[in-house]
C-alpha cells in the first residue's frame, strides 16, 4: 500500500515538492503536417473514415493523426498530439485537449499541468514510460485553449476509439468533464462521474478532476487522491 506522507508530498498537499528530474521518453510524434491538399479527392463520410480508422495500427494512426482535416482546429494547430507512453499500459490517461506547449511540442500534458499529472501517477505507482499511455479527447488545440466543441470531439472519437482497442488498458482514467462524458456517454457533472466510476465495454473507468484545475483548485487535490485510490483498485481487480 502507498505512504500516505509521500502521496500527500507528491500531489501538492504539502508545501515539500520532490524535485521533477527530467527523463528520457517515448514520444508519438507525427510529422508535420502537409499543406497541400488534393481537393480534388471525394470527401470520406464519418462511417467510412471511422471503419479504416478501425484498422490502422500504431503508426499507421499516428501518421492518419497528423494528416487529419475532418474539423477546423486543423486550421491553427501547430502540430498534432496523438499521445504517448506505454502503448499497452495499465492506465490510459485521456484529458481534453492539448494546450499551448503541447501543441508546439505535439505531446500531451507538458506544461505545468503535465509536471502535477506526472506527479499523482508517481504517488500512484505509475508512470507515462513505463505503466501509462496518456492522449486526448481531441489531438489538436483548441484555439485560446477553450473547451473542445462538439463537432470537434465527434470529428476526433474515431481516433480515442481505436487506441482504447489497440492499448487494451486495465483501466481508463478520465481527466475533467469533456473526457468523462465522452467516455462514459453522459452528460453528467464531474462531481456526479466521480461518484460512481463505470465502464467503457470491459474496461474500467474512473474520472478526476483534470489537472488545471486542481492547480487553480488546490484543496480538490484529496478528492483526486481518493479518484486515484479507486483506479488503482479497479485496475488491481482487473489484473486478477
Amino acid at each position: 500500500m502507498f505512504d500516505r506522507d509521500v502521496v500527500l508530498r507528491e500531489i501538492g498537499l504539502t508545501p515539500v515538492w520532490r524535485t521533477r528530474t527530467a527523463t528520457s521518453i517515448d514520444v508519438d510524434i507525427p510529422p508535420p503536417l502537409q499543406t497541400e491538399t488534393d481537393h480534388s479527392a471525394p470527401t470520406e463520410s464519418h462511417e467510412a473514415r471511422a471503419a479504416r480508422i478501425a484498422t490502422l495500427q500504431w503508426d499507421e494512426l499516428n501518421a492518419d493523426i497528423a494528416q487529419c482535416e475532418a474539423c477546423k482546429l486543423c486550421q491553427t494547430r501547430i502540430k498534432t498530439v496523438p499521445g504517448v507512453g506505454n502503448r499497452s499500459p495499465d492506465w490510459m490517461v485521456i484529458g481534453e485537449g492539448p494546450g499551448e506547449n503541447e501543441d508546439r511540442q505535439g505531446v500531451p500534458f507538458v506544461g505545468r499541468a503535465g509536471q502535477l499529472l506526472d506527479n499523482m501517477l508517481a504517488a500512484a505507482g505509475k508512470s507515462r514510460k513505463e505503466s501509462v499511455f496518456i492522449t486526448n479527447v481531441v489531438k489538436c488545440r483548441p484555439p485560446g485553449n477553450r473547451d473542445p466543441e462538439s463537432d470537434e470531439i465527434f470529428a476526433c472519437a474515431p481516433y480515442l476509439e481505436r487506441q482504447v482497442a489497440l492499448a487494451q488498458p486495465k483501466l481508463l482514467l478520465a481527466l475533467g468533464k469533456f473526457a468523462g462524458q465522452k467516455l462514459l456517454a453522459t452528460d453528467a457533472t464531474v462531481g456526479a462521474m466521480r461518484a460512481t466510476p463505470g465502464k467503457r465495454g470491459d474496461i474500467p473507468v474512473v474520472v478526476t478532476y483534470h489537472p488545471s484545475y486542481l492547480l487553480r483548485a488546490p484543496l480538490e487535490k484529496a478528492k483526486a487522491w481518493d479518484d486515484l485510490l479507486t483506479a488503482h483498485r479497479l485496475s488491481e481487480t482487473a489484473r486478477d
